[in-house]
């Protein structure tokens, strides 16, 4: 299994890919702590998988709260042997669809505090328990480097935000490695999961087909398809994992090709 043994971290357990992160890390053999904010979700996908025969438990935590940030991490030792071996720093805010013109600073300034301070209180918080081999992955956003939008505003404000995560991810690498921490970055395009297939479905209420819709967003993904969320959270579990053990401030775009790096 990917994650035998391993103690992982899963931040932002939400209906998307946060709950199919922790779920597969589970069935890849891990010990796995759920955290979000929402405490009837999170316990609804650790019994999920309790009842699969995983090892989870689900511990409510606002990332925009050093504290809160601490407890997780010190719940999450406490419960699996004193050690962390992988965080994954997915919770995010959206925010506010914007454009230059109506932007406003303080909707920026809360995504900033929590896709990128969150992930920084988090990883301090867990880093005594990562020492010595442990992984970060922070999940960013392709629309980092390729703007997204449309007529109701662009997705400036989220991306700005995992801009400076993604920055802040080569400065974790280049400092957390003295203590034998990896730390890099999964750059998401479109994810196929429940927050897609929601923005599918009001297209089609709205009188587009549904064909139409789906060939509007993989028009520009070479794989053909829009990458399936399961699919998606492998890739960034595979960064945890040991066949990941010499990469370290890396940036995996896990995409389908939809941008490709130079």
């Amino acid at each position: 299994m990917l994650l035998q043994d391993k103690v992982v971290i899963v931040s932002g357990v939400g209906p998307g890919m946060g709950q199919a992160l922790a779920r597969i890390a589970a069935a890849e053999g891990a010990s796995v702590i759920l955290a979000a904010r929402n405490a009837a979700f999170l316990e609804q996908v650790r019994a999920d998988i309790v009842a699969d025969g995983g090892q989870a438990i689900a511990v409510a935590c606002d990332v925009a709260d050093a504290a809160q940030c601490t407890a997780l991490a010190e719940r999450a030792a406490a419960a699996f042997g004193g050690r962390v071996d992988g965080l994954v720093n997915s919770a995010y805010y959206h925010g506010d669809w914007s454009f230059i013109a109506n932007a406003d600073p303080a909707d920026m300034a809360k995504a900033f505090d929590v896709n990128c301070l969150g992930a920084l209180r988090l990883t301090q918080a867990c880093t005594p328990y990562l020492r010595d081999g442990g992984a970060v992955v922070n999940v960013s956003t392709m629309a980092t480097v390729r703007p997204f939008g449309g007529e109701h505003g662009m997705e400036m404000g989220y991306a700005v935000a995992k801009g400076a995560l993604n920055t802040l991810t080569k400065y974790m690498a280049s400092d957390l490695g003295r203590v034998g921490i990896r730390v890099n970055t999964c750059r998401m395009g479109w994810i196929h999961g429940a927050p897609v297939e929601q923005h599918i479905q009001t297209q089609v209420d709205a009188g587009q087909a549904r064909d139409a819709v789906v060939a509007g967003i993989t028009r520009d993904i070479p794989i053909g398809i829009i990458p399936p969320e399961d699919d998606c959270a492998r890739a960034v579990l595979m960064m945890i994992s040991d066949y990941a053990r010499v990469v370290s401030g890396a940036t995996l775009d896990v995409n389908g090709g939809h941008w490709m790096a130079p």
